[in-house]
């Protein structure tokens, strides 16, 4: 049976870039995130979104309104879970379905920002934690995202502590170097591949 591979970190980290690199490997791998925003364009689950919120959320084209969103979940742990409750269990199915059309592959890697926030790991064979110091993670997230320190300050805290990840997690890597990491990523796929 196909081996699920949990690849995660918290932002700024360079799992993203990671991801890619596996990518590039010819292994399958599963962008949670990118798959959630096109799930949450759905007409369904955008409705479903919309009910949730007294302002609307919507931009002119009917698209949502992502930054709006987040300004009201991030300061609201209740309307953040309800907005989890709308989108996670499609990207769940969503992702049953992706794993049996790759069947065929020893072990496939689900990239998940938010992996043990939501017990995600607990569908994983193996998970791969990417950390850097959390200086340079809000250094990068800052260039990357275009905001100030405070919001990447408030998403590390919405976050598992990085000392609670890795104890769940069986590969830590710390991505300061890329070269560096790169080699450990090749390191573990190898050890992935006898699993």
């Amino acid at each position: 049976m196909t081996k699920i591979i949990g690849l995660t970190g918290g932002i700024g980290s360079g799992k993203s870039t990671v991801a890619n690199y596996i990518a590039s490997k010819g292994i399958p791998v599963y962008i949670a995130d990118e798959e959630a925003k096109k799930i949450m364009e759905r007409e369904d689950v955008k409705q479903k979104i919309q009910n949730l919120f007294s302002d609307s959320v919507l931009n002119p084209d009917n698209s949502l309104n992502r930054k709006k969103i987040a300004e009201f979940v991030f300061n609201n742990p209740e309307k953040l879970k309800e907005l989890n409750a709308i989108v996670h269990p499609e990207v769940q199915l969503h992702f049953k379905n992706w794993v049996k059309e790759h069947e065929n592959f020893p072990y496939i890697i689900k990239e998940v920002a938010i992996l043990f926030e939501t017990g995600g790991n607990k569908q994983c064979d193996k998970v791969i934690l990417i950390t850097a110091p959390e200086e340079l993670r809000i250094e990068r997230a800052m260039k990357r995202d275009n905001v100030t320190k405070k919001d990447i300050l408030v998403r590390i805290n919405n976050q598992l502590p990085e000392s609670k990840k890795k104890e769940l997690s069986d590969f830590i890597i710390e991505n300061i170097n890329l070269s560096n990491t790169f080699l450990k990523i090749d390191e573990i796929l190898k050890i992935l591949a006898k699993l």
